[in-house]
Parts: structure tokens; C-alpha cells; sequence
């Protein structure tokens, strides 16, 4: 079997690993992350439900978006956290923006690769008020949800807030996936610099979008500039990014090493202490150090991502070989092969943090399923 053979069959065994009767957990193992994450579980699934043609995980998938969906808040956001299925004290949490967008997607996999459409209409009121929630974050009134500091998939590390790549991007991917295309045109007038707020948050100069921007103080301007992995690659695999952007954003990657030894690193360049982004509480975190964690460390799930921009992009040959990259990271391990691990450290090479981790594994299977279709799963 080669290589790209047996990482398919070793993510869905973490997957499985991974699967409990009330949905996916972030993490599988002894080790592992014992409850429903919204954007770990419906990153993992997404991916996992593009390679399923036995449709083994279409009841995982159902389970965890009921999960998900039953711990709505009164005003519609989706929790980012269900943690009701260990010995600790039960809770659910909130504060993010990107579970909201996530659940959306995830909704929308399920229903075109399993055919779900009981499921989707059981779920559709759900959906209703998701978006009604993101559209009450949009504090400028300018047609963009707006986020809060710490408030997606970096928790604590960087700052950023207001209107954020990541963000933005996941948003005009469901935006397109339910056909709201007024919205769509309103998002691509708003971040070229169209409507009233003046926001430019692609920077041709520098080649990519930065990771966020806010307000502009008589040219004293509230925005960062290092390049954020996983919201320049959704926006290429959403479409936020038109072709020429798209091309940009790939070569900037390639030129700056980002996917190197693997795909890809979290941010680029990392923040270090005395650097105008640096905050003081980054030092108490993973990610207080240069090529940790989310400060420039590899994460496997981005990658996968990654491999799917390039499909998107035409870059077939370069998909195939981040796409074996992929997989050999994914194969490292702390105590053996293919943990499938959250994070590696891109000077050691060490795999680091939860091991068997469900974004890992499904976002490999989609950059498989979108090499092998030569075109993206669902997002086209």
C-alpha cells in the first residue's frame, strides 16, 4: 500500500477513534479532547464525509450537528464548546465566531454528500438563526460580522478583532453555499474599499490579505500584516479570493517556505517578544515562543486546506506533492505512527500537542477527495 493509501485508511481510523454516541470529539485517545467542538468535529467531518462512500460516518455526522444544534443560544449562535460527556463540571460554551460559520458549512457537507435532506430541514430553523446572529455581529453596519478579540480557532494567540480574514472568508463560503448572493456582492464591495468603511484587506503589495483590520485613526491605523494560513487559504478555497489573488496568495506561501518541512505553518513570519503585535499575556501561553503552537508552529489540518487551494488554483503536481508532505507529517508521532497530532514544530519536527485529533484527519481526507476529483468537494 503507499503512502497516500494508508493515510486514508489511518484518518478514518482516527475518526473512528474519535466517534461517541452524542457526535465527533475534537480528539480521540487517551489523551483526547472529551467533548464536541464545533469547528474541530465539522472541520473533521467535512473532510471525512468527502471520502465516504460506505457512508460509515453519515450517523456521526447527524449526531454531532444535533449536538451542536441543541445547545444553540436564545439569540443563535452555535456553542464552540459541548462539554457534557466527562467527569468535570458541565458546561457550555460560547464566545466564538467561527463555530457559528463552521456549523453552517457542515450543515450544507452533510447535506449534498449524504443526500440529508430530512436532516437539513429538521435543521433549517437552526440555520435561519445562525445567520441571524452573524448578521447582529456586523457592529459597522457595513455588511461584514465583525469579531471579538480571541474569538475563533486562535484562542488565545494573536490579537486580532474586528474584521478578520478568517472570519470573512468562512462567512462568503456559507454565504455561497445558501445561495444568498446579494450578501455575496455586498462582502466583495466591502473589502475593496466600497462602502463607507473603506476597508482594503487585501494588500497587493505585501501579496496576501492581512489577518485583520479595524479602524483608521487619521492614517494610525488599528491592523495587523503577518500572513494568516488558514484565512488566506479559506478565502481561495471559499471564494472570496478571485484568480489573481488566488495566485498571489499561493506563491507567497511557496516563496516564504510556509509549507515547508510541512503544510503549513500558522502564521508567517512568528511574533516575538518586542514586536509591535506582541501582547504581554502571549508569554503564559503555547505560543509565547517563536514556531510554537499557533505562533508559527505546523498545523497538519491547515495543510489540508492548503493542498485544497492548490487544486483550486490548477496547481495539480504541487497538490500532489504537499499532499505527501501532508501525510508524512500526519504519519509523525510522540509514540507512534500516525497520531495525526495537532501541531509540529517546523525547526525539530517533533509532533506535538493532542494526538488523534479529528480536524487532522478529515481536512487530510478532503484535500484527497479534491486532488482526486481534480476540484473541491461541495465548495467547487
Amino acid at each position: 500500500m503507499d503512502l497516500i493509501g494508508e493515510a486514508v485508511l489511518k484518518a478514518k481510523e482516527t475518526m473512528t477513534l474519535c466517534s461517541t454516541p452524542n457526535g465527533i470529539f475534537a480528539s480521540g485517545g487517551e489523551r483526547g479532547y472529551n467533548s464536541v467542538f464545533a469547528r474541530d468535529s465539522m472541520i473533521g467531518l467535512i473532510g471525512t464525509s468527502c471520502c465516504d462512500k460506505e457512508q460509515e460516518f453519515k450517523l456521526q455526522f447527524e449526531q454531532t450537528l444535533d449536538t451542536l444544534a441543541r445547545h444553540q443560544s436564545r439569540h443563535g449562535q452555535i456553542p464552540n464548546c459541548v462539554d457534557l460527556f466527562s467527569e468535570r463540571p458541565k458546561q457550555v460554551t460560547f464566545a466564538t465566531i467561527d463555530s457559528t460559520l463552521w456549523y453552517l458549512l457542515g450543515l450544507q457537507f452533510y447535506r449534498k454528500n449524504y443526500g440529508g435532506q430530512r436532516l437539513f430541514a429538521r435543521h433549517r430553523r437552526h440555520a435561519r438563526r445562525a445567520f441571524e446572529w452573524l448578521g447582529s455581529q456586523d457592529a459597522g453596519e457595513d455588511f461584514l460580522p465583525e469579531q471579538l478579540p480571541t474569538s475563533d480557532w486562535q484562542d488565545a494567540f494573536p490579537h486580532k478583532y474586528g474584521h478578520t480574514i478568517n472570519t470573512i472568508a468562512l462567512y462568503y463560503a456559507a454565504l455561497k453555499l445558501y445561495g444568498k448572493s446579494r450578501e455575496m456582492q455586498n462582502v466583495l464591495k466591502a473589502i475593496s474599499g466600497q462602502t463607507q468603511s473603506k476597508i482594503q484587506l487585501f494588500n497587493g503589495q505585501k501579496g496576501h490579505f492581512f489577518p485583520w483590520v479595524w479602524k483608521n485613526h487619521d492614517g494610525d491605523i488599528e491592523q495587523e500584516t503577518w500572513f494568516d494560513s488558514l484565512g488566506n487559504l479559506m478565502a481561495v478555497c471559499g471564494g472570496l479570493a478571485d484568480r489573481k489573488q488566488t495566485d498571489s496568495i499561493l506563491d507567497f506561501v511557496e516563496q516564504n517556505k510556509i509549507d515547508k518541512p510541512f503544510p503549513v505553518r500558522a502564521i508567517f513570519p512568528p511574533i516575538k517578544k518586542g514586536d509591535r503585535e506582541w501582547h504581554s499575556y502571549f508569554s503564559k501561553c503555547l505560543a509565547g515562543k517563536p514556531n510554537r503552537y499557533l505562533n508559527g508552529g505546523i498545523w497538519p489540518f491547515i495543510g489540508g486546506f492548503y493542498v485544497a487551494a492548490l487544486v483550486k488554483a490548477g496547481r495539480f503536481e504541487k497538490a500532489e506533492a504537499a499532499l505527501k508532505l501532508l501525510a508524512e507529517a500526519n504519519k509523525l508521532g510522540s509514540k507512534c505512527e500516525w497520531e495525526f497530532n495537532e501541531w509540529v514544530n517546523p525547526i525539530t519536527k517533533k509532533a506535538s500537542g493532542s494526538n488523534y485529533h479529528a480536524w487532522s484527519a478529515g481536512s487530510f481526507l478532503f484535500a484527497v477527495s479534491s486532488l482526486e476529483r481534480k476540484r473541491l468537494p461541495v465548495l467547487g
